[in-house]
């Protein structure tokens, strides 16, 4: 009986040890694990869900990265750069997306790209560049990247141009049709254009001129006029107004190519003629007309390779960006805030 009651004692005993040890253990798993939970920090995550794929943040960042960048550099307001960097964001990961669906169909398909197709692309981009080999890869490493990763993307380049190839450009035909109703709706870009050769007198204004200053020079400016209208030679006048003011022969210009103050002043005026005294940036000048040249207009047979090719990017835009509207309508997105 007394060994029994022992016996009982003891295991009430280890029972309550037992206990102990459990509570022990419990209460520091807790802690540790309310601890380990506030200190983390969420390094990665999924951003979006495209059918079978998904898309995380870290790869949504190092994209982004490199435009966070010049966005900093161009020395925005906190807010707006915010804004705007929201907006690239989006954009970006609107991107990766079709990027996702563009890569699933090409597995659909089984588009592949040998290694071979890689170096001869990458020959092309070195040659297009005017790089040595060991120039690119200076240049990749100034990017964070290396020669295989910078394969890997060369490979995604060309299997998504065969994807494009396969699914839009080999379905689009430009006829002559096509061709010769672009160049009669735009006529004004292959008919011949007017061009002014150009010389002017200019009369400098300082920085420290007051009003009164301002008006002398813009009267000396008006009596060079005068003797120019008068009839006198623009060489006769120049060399005599030479200690006040400068001259030159300017070039031949379209009138597109003119700034929108002279395009004006010039509207109507013949050889031989001159603008008005103008206030520009760069003081009072008179501009004079010594020709103006009447550029040979375009054939469209001379053009016709241009427009077709205009016709094709064009073509090529619309129904990439029709196909991947589709492939959106037909498959399971979800984009995770």
């Amino acid at each position: 009986m007394e060994k029994d009651a022992k016996n009982k004692m003891i295991c009430k005993h280890n029972a309550e040890i037992l206990k102990y040890l459990v509570a022990v253990f419990v209460c520091t798993f807790c802690f540790i694990f309310i601890n380990q939970a506030k200190c983390a920090e969420v390094v990665d995550r999924i951003v979006a869900v495209v059918n079978d794929d998904i898309i995380i943040l870290s790869e949504l960042n190092q994209t982004l990265k490199p435009f966070a960048g010049r966005l900093k550099e161009l020395g925005y307001s906190p807010e707006k750069e915010r804004k705007m960097l929201f907006k690239v964001r989006s954009d970006i990961l609107n991107q990766l997306i079709d990027q996702k669906l563009a890569d699933q169909e090409i597995k659909r398909f089984n588009i592949t790209v040998s290694q071979k197709e890689i170096d001869k692309a990458i020959e092309r981009i070195k040659e297009a560049s005017s790089y040595t080999d060991e120039e690119l890869r200076e240049e990749l490493t100034a990017q964070g990247l290396g020669m295989e990763e910078y394969r890997e993307s060369v490979k995604e380049q060309i299997l998504r141009a065969k994807l494009v190839n396969w699914e839009i450009k080999s379905k689009i035909v430009i006829t002559k049709e096509d061709v010769k109703s672009y160049y009669e709706k735009h006529r004004g870009e292959y008919c011949g254009e007017k061009k002014f050769r150009l010389k002017n007198i200019i009369m400098s204004i300082p920085n420290s001129a007051d009003e009164v200053e301002k008006k002398t020079i813009y009267k000396k400016m008006n009596a060079v006029l005068a003797r120019l209208k008068a009839g006198e030679l623009f060489e006769t006048v120049v060399r005599d107004c030479l200690a006040s003011s400068k001259s030159g022969e300017l070039g031949i210009f379209g009138i597109n190519e003119l700034s929108p103050q002279l395009q004006e002043a010039i509207k109507g005026l013949k050889a031989g003629e001159y603008t008005s005294v103008l206030d520009t940036d760069y003081g009072y000048q008179i501009f004079y007309i010594s020709e103006i040249v009447d550029a040979a207009g375009k054939s469209l047979e001379d053009v016709s390779p241009d427009i077709e090719e205009k016709l094709y990017n064009k073509i090529v835009n619309e129904k990439y960006r029709s196909w991947l509207d589709e492939l959106y309508k037909r498959s399971h997105i979800k984009i995770i805030k």
